[in-house]
């Protein structure tokens, strides 16, 4: 490689995340995943920025050669839709003793795999795409496993990492679950 084609590809280059950072989320997600495993929802609310959306759209099977955006328009059904008040109002409802769903209690595992990190132009916000697998089981019988891919942007404060946005990517385009009580 000539000198001229390596200082082309070294502009071209995008800045990496230091392999602090990369850790530093990594641990970020799996404290995010034990967290919801464990029904800790007040200390994940915590992860959460004020401003967090936190978005699951619905996804139907197209063919190719339809270029509709099923994942960015928020005009579209989702399955979550929701900021901070919006969450907080859902987990509350766990708390009423009337949500049929999780009594007795769901048990959760969420495994979080395929982490990346991309640096922003904002200093303090950093994009991490990962995939996630879920698996819940209820009762004696009833078990479900979600799977896909997330787009999370996450603010560093002063207490840590924080949730700003979330894209959910469902694999299953037809949600067969009798409930949605899981956050991924």
């Amino acid at each position: 490689m000539s000198k001229n084609e390596a200082i082309s590809e070294t502009i071209n280059t995008p800045a990496m995340p230091s392999l602090e950072l990369i850790s530093a989320l990594e641990q970020t997600l799996y404290k995010e995943s034990r967290f919801l495993d464990s029904e800790s929802y007040d200390k994940w609310v915590e992860m959460l920025a004020d401003d967090v959306h936190y978005y699951m759209p619905g996804i139907q099977t197209r063919y190719r050669r339809d270029k509709t955006d099923q994942v960015h328009d928020l005009t579209r059904m989702a399955y979550y839709n929701d900021g901070l008040a919006d969450l907080k109002k859902r987990l509350a409802r766990l708390e009423t003793g009337t949500a049929w769903s999780e009594d007795p209690a769901t048990r959760y595992t969420h495994l979080i795999t395929n982490i990346e990190v991309e640096l922003t132009d904002n200093p303090n916000e950093h994009k991490v795409y990962s995939n996630y697998l879920a698996y819940r089981n209820r009762n004696e019988r009833d078990q479900d496993t979600l799977l896909g891919n997330r787009e999370d942007i996450w603010r560093a404060t002063s207490n840590g990492f924080q949730l700003v946005k979330r894209l959910i990517i469902l694999k299953q385009n037809i949600l067969l679950s009798k409930n949605l009580n899981v956050y991924l």
